[in-house]
């Protein structure tokens, strides 16, 4: 058994943290928002703040929305890095800026600390599951230890490589979900407006070469029109935010990116901000003047 940090309890850091300690671990936890009672009640300890969890724990889990998040709760007032002591290894599995982790990491271990990044894919369903595919940076020998607590939280769990590898490959993820939502609404508002049933159209293609988990499940969400997240389109901006501010750093186009998240823009502007992500079909039917929906004129 260890004593094991989560900050971040959040719609998937509670689950999250919830597997750790049913995995046998005492967990001390914090999060702006408070340690809810339900969780306290199970045996969670919760703690007044950051500093005071990274003192109690070995081993400190981060669920933090976005990059200042993680930089507050490691380095701000009452930070983690103020409850460090030499041995303890910190795993942030929030979906952040690569160059930043890097940056993190390197104050983390001047501590005499150990760093891992390990953001996940797999949303609220995979957190609840314990189906979270985790993609991690660090070194082989610190992974090696935390490995075992990753598998209650994941199943797909791969070392990409050094610190802020784990990080990269979460970013190539949200590119790639992202712009394959974008290549299924086209499809399906082509199918509809073409006067084809989009149902029939997407459950022929299932069996086909464009068939994917995205075609599946968003597929099915556009046509029944279910945008209730899921994973949220401000969420999906903010990933794709750091994949074209990481692209910039490196002299790099990714124009495609660019313009699902001017997509996503018009979503947003149309009260979207929460919809699911499947939601970027309705940027799509806004330019069409037509819906997955709709009825097709006839011609004549």
């Amino acid at each position: 058994m260890s004593k094991i940090g989560f900050i971040g309890l959040g719609v998937m850091g509670a689950p999250m943290a919830q597997h750790l300690q049913a995995g046998g671990h005492t967990v001390y936890a914090h999060t702006r928002s408070g340690v809810p009672q339900a969780l306290q009640d199970a045996g969670m300890q919760a703690c007044a703040n950051a500093t005071e969890v990274a003192r109690q724990a070995d081993v400190i889990f981060l669920m933090l929305p976005d990059t200042p998040d993680v930089a507050r709760v490691l380095f701000g007032e009452q930070g983690v890095a103020d409850g460090l002591s030499p041995g303890k290894t910190v795993v942030d599995m929030s979906s952040i800026s690569p160059i930043e982790t890097r940056e993190f990491a390197a104050r983390i271990e001047k501590l005499g600390c150990e760093y891992v990044d390990a953001p996940v894919s797999g949303g609220e369903v995979g957190a609840k599951a314990a189906t979270l595919s985790i993609m991690a940076g660090g070194k082989q020998d610190v992974f090696d230890r935390v490995l075992p607590l990753l598998q209650l939280m994941g199943k797909n769990i791969t070392l990409v490589g050094n610190v802020g590898d784990g990080q990269v490959a979460k970013v190539a993820n949200q590119v790639i979900v992202a712009l394959t939502i974008e290549a299924v609404g086209e499809a399906l508002v082509l199918a509809a407006k073409a006067g084809a049933d989009p149902a029939r159209v997407r459950q022929a293609l299932m069996g086909g070469f464009a068939s994917s988990r995205i075609l599946e499940v968003h597929g099915e969400r556009m046509i029944k029109r279910t945008f209730d997240p899921g994973f949220r389109i401000e969420l999906h901006q903010k990933d794709l935010n750091l994949a074209l501010s990481t692209a910039k750093a490196l002299g790099l186009g990714l124009p495609n990116t660019a313009s699902c998240q001017q997509l996503f823009n018009v979503c947003v502007a149309q009260g979207g901000a929460g919809w699911d992500h499947s939601g970027l079909v309705k940027a799509i039917e806004h330019m069409a003047s037509f819906a997955i929906g709709d009825k097709p004129k006839t011609a004549g």
